[in-house]
């Protein structure tokens, strides 16, 4: 998977917005962080729970790993794109979008 078709993605999910915070694109939901790109170095992350990052990780080895130290263990799980597919990916997205969309947008 490349950047351009992470961050095309990330961008078909309702209401999805992308901004940026110090040299990371990030993508929104009502203000809320679901998933971030730095182009400098291709690191694509997600925001899930604990146990949606230990399903992938079971499920889906070698296209995701934890975030190094407290993020990581908060859920925050990294996208190896070189080796992810679309619709692997578009599934985790699916669950990191969902964690931050308003109720309205989950109907």
């Amino acid at each position: 998977m490349t950047q351009a078709e992470f961050r095309d993605l990330a961008l078909s999910f309702p209401e999805s917005r992308q901004g940026g915070h110090f040299d990371v694109t990030d993508f929104r939901v009502a203000k809320k962080i679901f998933a971030t790109l730095r182009e400098a170095d291709g690191r694509a992350v997600l925001k899930l729970a604990p146990d949606e990052q230990q399903l992938l990780m079971e499920t889906s080895r070698g296209m995701f790993e934890p975030v190094k130290g407290a993020w990581g263990l908060k859920g925050w799980t990294r996208v190896l794109l070189d080796s992810a597919d679309r619709e692997t990916v578009r599934h985790a997205m699916t669950m990191a979008w969902k964690s931050v969309a308003p109720r309205k947008l989950l109907r």
